[in-house]
């Protein structure tokens, strides 16, 4: 299964799976169409699935279009999020599962950011890494804004991104890592690994170099958002609740 990682509007990511022996692909969060479809003729590949992880406008966009050109194509999505995103056929479950290029995805419930979230994840074949597709749940030194979720479910989505492999792979929606990583560094600048990565993205975005995928290995030692039950940023945020700490971290990201 080959990744094509296809930059939408301002600093989305669209992530297009390619089967090349079958000549087909699966598409997820089309935020718009149109590079979606380029990307398509490019391989010389039909579309069969559209992976959708929330109903949000800059993750579906593309969904009415992109099955104008193939209505074969099979939309995927939260069952709760029924009624909400264009398309949708098959309304997914924590544990279901959906398959594409010989791998077969796992799919998780993580509502947070809004109240239907479900993430995909191929778990690793050989020498290919797990590749987890989070949507807005989890960011490159981040998590997304709890639109239509509660701390508490965010920390419990977060959970069962966390206990996923070190080396899984991070692919998530937007370009966000820099400042993700400038607001991390502000609270939590004792930690050397941290520092490390902050500069490395820094030079990576100085030369316009996209910082997605992630490690999931690196979001556990440097993403404040894995790591409320960590004492330094309990200490941080002057209480020792997990949940509290991660409100609080996910209050002053708010306000940054």
């Amino acid at each position: 299964m080959q990744i094509h990682r296809i930059p939408a509007l301002s600093d989305n990511y669209i992530f297009l799976l390619h089967d090349p022996e079958r000549g087909v692909a699966a598409v997820v969060d089309p935020a718009e169409a149109g590079p979606v479809l380029q990307q398509l003729q490019a391989l010389n590949a039909r579309l069969v699935a559209i992976l959708n992880t929330h109903h949000h406008g800059d993750h579906v966009g593309g969904n009415r279009q992109l099955l104008q050109q193939f209505p074969d194509a099979v939309v995927y999505g939260g069952a709760e999020d029924r009624g909400r995103i264009p398309g949708q056929q098959v309304f997914l479950q924590e544990g279901d599962r959906v398959s594409f290029a010989d791998r077969e995805a796992q799919v998780f419930f993580v509502p947070g950011h809004t109240r239907a979230h479900i993430a995909y994840y191929f778990p690793a074949v050989g020498s290919e890494p797990g590749e987890l597709f989070c949507g807005d749940t989890l960011f490159a030194g981040g998590c997304g804004r709890l639109f239509e979720g509660t701390p508490t479910q965010m920390v419990d989505s977060l959970s069962k991104l966390r206990s996923l492999p070190d080396d899984t792979r991070v692919w998530c929606a937007h370009e966000y890592t820099l400042n993700n990583l400038k607001f991390a560094y502000a609270i939590d600048a004792t930690n050397a690994d941290l520092a490390q990565r902050l500069t490395l993205v820094t030079d990576q975005r100085q030369r316009s170099q996209p910082t997605i995928p992630s490690n999931l290995g690196d979001e556990k030692r440097t993403n404040p958002f894995l790591r409320w039950d960590d004492s330094t940023l309990q200490t941080a945020m002057n209480t020792q609740d997990p949940i509290q700490t991660f409100a609080r971290l996910r209050g002053k990201k708010d306000m940054w």
